[in-house]
């Protein structure tokens, strides 16, 4: 034990001795987390954003986070995980104001977009982004010329960031959280300005609904964007396959 280390520590339990028993048991809650080994705890090793302390620390705050929920993490809360353990680790993070409609977080200068996923039927292989961005201007009737202005909307807003992570949940069991950091290339999203626009006509909605589909050379979907007609009018990113993205992180664990 170093004596930074044991320093750390002895001040510490000075400053419970004046604790109540129930914020000891706060303490006693978060303390037995901790020693709790991981199921699996692991990094991509060519990752440069997550070394082998940025797993830890931030597998730490998802821990945390569920010895008093068991819900998943939100996207404010990854965020702000995100940002915390950025700089506990050496990088300059810093975290967009509140309603900017592009970046979330700015990591060593470089603009980065934030998503989370946590719905009941996650696939393991494919992401879903269900509100990659607002969709609430621009024309937008049934023909397919209005597709490509809601694109171009798609590509002005990516063009304010260069990077774009997903926190998953793939698991919500108590006794087997599993969750992924996965970066999603940003030039594969821009494979879209190829991709086939396609109207829903026979939808009820009004506007009527549309995807961009972007296939292989072998006519398989890569992924689809769908611009929903419905109330938000937002965009959303369908069955993209992770196999074109790169797992940064993964951690599973157990509280029970």
């Amino acid at each position: 034990m170093s004596t930074f280390h044991s320093d750390r520590l002895s001040k510490l339990i000075k400053s419970m001795e004046t604790l109540s028993d129930g914020q000891l048991k706060l303490i006693q809650e978060s303390v037995d987390a901790f020693n709790k080994p991981y199921i699996k705890a692991g990094r991509d090793s060519t990752s440069d954003l997550v070394s082998g302390t940025f797993l830890h620390d931030f597998g730490d705050l998802l821990r945390i986070h569920h010895c008093y929920s068991k819900q998943p993490f939100s996207k404010d809360k990854f965020e702000y995980a995100l940002e915390s353990v950025c700089n506990m680790n050496g990088f300059q993070a810093k975290l967009s104001s509140t309603g900017n409609p592009g970046h979330d977080i700015t990591i060593n200068g470089v603009g980065i977009s934030l998503k989370t996923q946590a719905d009941s039927n996650i696939r393991v292989g494919k992401i879903h982004i269900s509100k990659f961005m607002e969709l609430g201007k621009g024309d937008w009737s049934d023909k397919i010329e209005d597709l490509i202005g809601l694109r171009q909307q798609f590509f002005n807003h990516m063009s304010s960031y260069e990077r774009i992570f997903t926190l998953r949940c793939l698991s919500k069991n108590p006794e087997h959280y599993k969750y992924e950091l996965v970066e999603i290339p940003k030039a594969l999203l821009l494979e879209a300005e190829n991709g086939e626009l396609l109207i829903k006509a026979d939808s009820k909605q009004n506007p009527k609904p549309g995807y961009c589909q972007v296939q292989d050379d072998d006519g398989n979907v890569k992924f689809q964007l769908y611009f929903d007609g419905g109330g938000e009018r937002k965009l959303q990113v369908k069955n993209l396959l992770k196999g074109y993205c790169t797992v940064h992180a993964q951690w599973e664990f157990s509280l029970t």
